[in-house]
């Protein structure tokens, strides 16, 4: 049994690097040096599984339109396109006889669907975190009258904030939706738990999962348990089967009301004229010809997971957390956003979002690129309210800068640093990263680098990244 960094590996994940699409990749550095590319931007999105891109290959030989074709391609593409929504239902635990499993883009775009579907009006109000993504704030916003539940001083959510939240609006509440797991600080929501406080005020419950699906199982439970989760929505792109893909769930009785956001081909049972007669859900929200090769990508990737085990990627996930914690406690020179203990991993993911003091997160992300061929993410993670307060920004600095980006100048764009992690991450990648980060803190990078100021992003003075070399159409 191999032993790394002073504990056994027994996680079957231990290889799992090698069925990553893409992963031995090497990029330029600023030295003129080729470096196998890091990736520890996992929670924006996840690289593809090899055996996800071998059934999509294997599935486009056999790829004709779905639904209603009488040719034998088109009745298999309809059977493994039906049979898509029964391993998600699986996944998640959804009964597939009373949700319906609606196929979209994203979850932005489920979001969305569920906020044009749902019955509000501005005199009513839907509750989410200071935590969530715009996601799953913003589409709310012309829907109702959104307010927002606090977070404590870590960026965990303020359950007490949710329950005065809740005994004060009750009446007027007609949806909490809340993220399953923070793309900022890693921070796990206990989603059944916190359906069953919300349940005891009449109050049904959307569950972003598109960052906790890939990392933790989730269990939507029946309906008659206190803890069921109402609606789900999740992103393939972020769960190893980036084709387009994602996932609203809700009851069917729910999506049978209204009209569909969108309509046209495959909404329907019949139409005239002067009339139309929408078809049965899901099929009613999922007009025209849908992304049967993303959907497969999908399924297959859940398959995958199923069976490698979530307990094992979790646990895998967790060490790695734990080590690059332990790691980043002897650079003094790093602040970390949220959590910085080594020791609190079970209710976190492994998002470590941080900026070195003195230092621009741009600058920062930028020489872990071009000078370690580690790619990060910078900013605010599309979490602006979230990333504004853990910073503690003022509000007369955060107006200042807002009229900066307005003006076209994101110089001084407010944000961090986010390294994220998926399965395949490993101990020796962390050690990299903090190899080149203890450079970068101690001021000892050799690269000169331009601020292009409408853009925000720094670059090294005379670097040609030569993408055509490595990729063109």
């Amino acid at each position: 049994m191999e032993v790394m960094h002073g504990r056994q590996l027994t996680n079957p994940l231990e290889k799992i690097s090698d069925q990553v699409v893409g992963y031995q990749k090497k990029v330029p550095l600023l030295n003129g040096q080729l470096q196998q590319y890091i990736n520890f931007d996992n929670a924006a999105s996840t690289p593809a599984l090899k055996p996800v891109m071998q059934k999509v290959n294997e599935a486009m030989e056999w790829y004709s339109s779905i639904h209603r074709g009488t040719g034998y391609k088109s009745q298999l593409c309809s059977e493994i396109y039906e049979h898509g929504r029964k391993v998600v239902a699986d996944f998640v635990n959804a009964d597939p006889e009373n949700h319906a499993i609606i196929f979209v883009k994203n979850a932005t775009e489920a979001i969305n669907k569920l906020a044009l579907r749902f019955p509000l009006s501005m005199d009513q109000i839907v509750l989410v975190s200071k935590m969530e993504h715009h996601s799953n704030d913003l589409p709310w916003r012309a829907r109702a009258t959104v307010k927002h539940v606090e977070v404590l001083e870590d960026g965990q959510l303020d359950e007490n904030d949710l329950i005065t939240l809740l005994k004060e609006y009750h009446k007027k509440i007609a949806l909490v939706a809340l993220t399953g797991a923070s793309n900022v600080t890693g921070w796990v929501n206990d989603i059944n738990r916190l359906a069953e406080i919300c349940h005891e005020y009449g109050t049904p419950v959307l569950i972003d999962a598109a960052q906790l699906a890939p990392h933790r199982s989730i269990d939507m439970k029946s309906s008659d348990d206190p803890g069921h989760i109402d609606f789900l929505v999740l992103s393939a792109h972020k769960i190893y089967a980036p084709l387009g893909s994602g996932v609203l769930i809700g009851k069917k009785e729910f999506f049978e009301k209204g009209d569909p956001d969108y309509v046209g081909g495959g909404t329907v049972k019949i139409v005239d004229l002067d009339y139309a007669v929408w078809a049965d859900p899901p099929e009613k929200d999922e007009a025209g010809t849908p992304n049967t090769i993303g959907v497969v990508a999908l399924a297959k990737s859940l398959l995958v997971i199923n069976e490698l085990g979530m307990d094992h990627i979790a646990a895998h996930e967790m060490e790695l957390t734990s080590y690059i914690l332990k790691r980043l406690e002897k650079i003094p020179e790093v602040e970390i956003y949220g959590s910085a203990d080594p020791q609190v991993v079970e209710n976190r993911l492994g998002v470590i979002c941080f900026n070195v003091k003195g230092m621009p997160h741009a600058l920062t992300a930028a020489i872990l690129n071009y000078e370690g061929g580690i790619g990060v993410r910078n900013g605010c993670f599309c979490a602006h309210p979230y990333i504004k307060q853990l910073l503690g920004m003022s509000p007369e600095e955060s107006k200042r800068i807002e009229q900066m980006i307005i003006r076209g100048d994101r110089s001084e764009l407010p944000g961090a640093v986010r390294a994220s992690f998926g399965m395949y991450n490993t101990f020796d990648e962390i050690d990299h990263f903090i190899k080149i980060l203890s450079v970068i803190s101690e001021g000892n990078y050799p690269g000169k680098y331009i601020l292009d100021k409408k853009r925000g992003e720094y670059h090294p003075e005379g670097f040609n990244p030569a993408f055509e070399k490595y990729f063109r159409l």
